[in-house]
């Protein structure tokens, strides 16, 4: 596991967590691309991009690059089954932990304001969500109000919404 640097400036990092859905993932990552994310984590059962370190790739590796178109490989990733371990890495670097959510805590995504510190968006399983010891280890939670009858959003669209939000609220560009 490489250590994750303290930036000059607030970051946005995903961490992707027991998304079964390699389409789903793809997606994240080129959505990541298009927001700037500087990082995503793969944690979890969460499948992984190809590494480019074999000359094959499994089916699952297959799917996220055709979806990504390119993305997984212009993304910084790393894979960790282990979500605490990498909370806590990033804790130490003075990054806000910070959950897509709906919970009794949890605020719209559009009204959350930043400290000027770094923030890891945790995005969860569809269709369960976070769990909740992964809940309790996050210092805030979002959520994107619904106005439909479903009560949720597939998790790369939600990726999307929350993280253009986010990243314009971290690097101050308020529309």
């Amino acid at each position: 596991m490489e250590t994750v640097a303290a930036p000059s400036q607030p970051e946005l990092y995903f961490i992707v967590h027991n998304v079964r859905s390699a389409h789903n993932v793809g997606a994240i990552f080129r959505t990541a691309d298009g927001i700037g994310v500087a990082k995503i984590f793969l944690t979890g059962y969460t499948c992984t991009p190809h590494d480019g370190r074999t000359p094959w790739t499994t089916k699952p590796e297959r799917m996220i690059g055709k979806v990504a178109l390119g993305a997984d490989q212009a993304v910084a990733w790393e894979k960790d089954e282990d979500v605490a371990a990498v909370i806590a890495r990033l804790r130490a670097q003075d990054t806000r932990i910070v959950a897509l959510e709906q919970t009794n805590a949890s605020v719209p995504v559009a009204k959350f304001t930043s400290d000027g510190r770094s923030v890891a968006l945790i995005l969860g399983n569809e269709p369960k969500g976070i769990d909740d010891a992964t809940l309790a280890l996050c210092d805030d939670a979002v959520d994107i109000p619904m106005r439909g009858v479903k009560e949720s959003l597939n998790v790369s669209v939600a990726a999307g919404v929350a993280g253009y939000a986010l990243y314009d609220t971290l690097k101050g560009d308020v529309h």
